[in-house]
């Protein structure tokens, strides 16, 4: 729960002003992704199985500072793919910072240590290694081994640099709870805070197998949370959200509150599901049909419990009652008695498989693009032999 305190007041600042001029829906965190490349290939992922013209697809360094200038959130992340592979990912992160956005760069870490000299520490720059557990764990989940050690070299080397360094674990089901409270031991050995969700379970992804479902999440962390206690544990998230993974508040997601921006462009409803595109954040927000995504409304986000989409939602609860939220940082994370009502998912409408299609519609408009690049290139060269 120790999100630093100069970041937290300006977020604060930022709820407020939203609050006063009576906006129903803005943007906490804006969710960029300049590419789906990645050098690894992760069992969980459902980013990285597109053909290789996506693949190969970039957001260039001034639409990454449009999409934050349109979108006006006072945070960025900046996931993948891999971040670091972008050839421009210095320039991005600086023109970022010059706007004072805090930014979140997202990353394995095995390019980290040598990039390092394409940044600068900064307040508003935050490195947020990916780590899903300890050794075994992680090399397990990211199908590769030696990444685990790596991470930490680059973490290490990080912070010796002086930068901010946080990592963020992904929690996937048949992950102990004993393994978990080790790890996040560890991350107080390291020095660096966590951030923690549950897995969200892409439709795409190859391991369909290993995705938690909200009973066992609000199980599973109320157990890792029973093992922290008087630990130094430095979460990065709310207490309220912490206090909703462990299944003590009801709470519906804020799919609006975390706003992704890729190579297609605004992607509908959030980061996490993508049923379309739009050209414009304006155009996201105001042709999205908002009512009909979150738990209880569709079967795609029956379990999602994932900070993307819950810890808007979080913050928003903090600033409506704030009372609230300082009891549950001075009691903690109550991990005994009964749980709150669980959303009716009765009435949630059937998942629509529409991901392909949209891939397909992109896939062509992009081979589309290069067939007319690759004429005007043909047509000036002959213009210019005549």
């Amino acid at each position: 729960m120790a999100i630093p305190f100069f970041k937290e007041m300006r977020i604060g600042a930022y709820l407020l002003k939203q609050k006063m001029l009576g906006r129903k829906r803005y943007p906490l965190v804006l969710m960029l992704e300049p590419l789906f490349r990645c050098n690894l290939a992760c069992v969980g992922c459902g980013k990285i199985d597109y053909p290789d013209a996506i693949l190969n697809r970039r957001m260039t360094a001034q639409e990454c500072w449009d999409a934050a200038d349109e979108c006006g959130a006072p945070m960025v992340a900046i996931p993948g793919g891999e971040p670091l592979i972008h050839k421009e990912i210095g320039e991005i992160v600086r023109g970022l910072v010059a706007r004072k956005k805090f930014v979140s760069l997202c990353t394995n870490a095995l390019l980290l240590e040598k990039k390092l000299d394409l940044f600068e520490p900064s307040p508003y720059l935050f490195f947020s290694v990916h780590l899903d557990g300890l050794k075994e764990h992680h090399d397990k989940a990211v199908s590769q081994q030696g990444v685990f050690d790596r991470a930490v070299s680059a973490i290490k080397a990080a912070k010796a640099r002086g930068f901010t360094v946080n990592v963020n674990a992904t929690i996937f089901d048949g992950h102990p709870a004993e393994e978990i409270a080790k790890f996040l031991d560890l991350t107080v050995e390291l020095g660096v805070g966590v951030s923690m969700s549950p897995g969200y379970a892409y439709e795409r992804a190859p391991d369909q197998e290993h995705f938690l479902n909200r009973t066992k999440t609000k199980k599973l962390f109320r157990d890792v949370f029973a093992m922290g206690k008087g630990k130094k544990w430095n979460f990065m998230h709310s207490g309220l959200f912490l206090d909703f993974l462990a299944g003590n508040q009801e709470y519906e997601c804020t799919p609006w509150g975390m706003p992704a921006r890729n190579i297609f462009g605004w992607q509908k409803p959030c980061y996490l599901l993508g049923e379309g595109y739009a050209k414009t954040f304006k155009e996201l927000m105001d042709t999205t049909d908002w009512e009909t995504y979150g738990t209880g409304k569709y079967e795609k986000c029956a379990d999602c419990m994932a900070h993307c989409g819950y810890e808007p939602t979080a913050a928003t609860a903090a600033l409506n009652n704030p009372l609230k939220a300082m009891w549950v940082s001075l009691r903690g994370i109550r991990t005994t008695g009964p749980m709150a009502p669980e959303i009716d998912m009765s009435k949630q409408r059937p998942a629509q498989y529409i991901f392909s299609s949209e891939v397909q519609k992109r896939l062509s408009e992009i081979r589309k693009d290069e067939a007319e690049a690759a004429q005007a290139k043909a047509a000036r060269k002959a213009s210019t032999a005549a």
